[in-house]
């Protein structure tokens, strides 16, 4: 497994957590990472994810385990098709139920079609993953106020469903970033290369 020049943490402000990402944007990205979350239900989400030279997603591999589950989701693209498998060990929703959360869906996705247009991957609560549009799109380069719209393809924490997701992703300032899917809306900051320095209610980039 090679090694990756770049290290990015953020510490979750909404629970007790953080997502420490090891990443290499010279050609597109690769990455790799981990995320932490301590509550409601507390999981690890292990990720690896790769684009091609446009910073078009074409392979992630999810890992999330917490006490008594473990599921894995792995999606890849090719010929403008998503293939995605799954493995399942343990009851996650007896550990939800031990929370009192609701059951949530089965990983994966049973109409992989409709995964297709999409060109970007999102990861719930991984702020990594906000800036694959704004690089593949070029967001910063462009006047502000442009708005840009997208499918992606969404895998829901820590079930790990794959869902297609309307986004909306608008320059608000040089750093500055709305980012909307439905009824939720949320300013981010930046950093010159896209990755998020802060993102409200959800996490804030660690300084060393």
């Amino acid at each position: 497994m090679p090694t990756l020049p770049k290290s990015i943490t953020w510490v979750r402000v909404d629970t007790g957590g953080a997502d420490h990402a090891l990443v290499d944007d010279r050609r597109g990205l690769t990455a790799r990472g981990v995320a932490v979350s301590a509550a409601p239900l507390p999981y690890s989400c292990h990720y690896e994810l790769a684009t091609d030279e446009n910073w078009e997603s074409v392979r992630l591999t999810v890992t999330a385990e917490g006490a008594g589950w473990l599921r894995t989701v792995r999606m890849e693209r090719a010929l403008g098709r998503w293939r995605v498998s799954t493995a399942e060990q343990g009851d996650l929703d007896r550990a939800l139920r031990d929370v009192g959360r609701a059951r949530m869906g089965l990983p994966g996705t049973e109409e992989p079609g409709r995964l297709d247009p999409a060109l970007d991957v999102d990861l719930g609560m991984a702020p990594l993953f906000n800036t694959l549009p704004i690089r593949r799109l070029r967001l910063l380069g462009r006047p502000i106020g442009a708005e840009q719209r997208l499918v992606a393809a969404w895998v829901r924490v820590p079930s790990l469903e794959v869902l297609p997701v309307e986004q909306f992703y608008t320059l608000l300032g040089p750093d500055r970033i709305r980012y909307r899917s439905d009824s939720f809306t949320a300013e981010i900051t930046v950093d010159p290369d896209g990755y998020v320095v802060h993102y409200p209610g959800l996490v804030d980039r660690a300084t060393s």
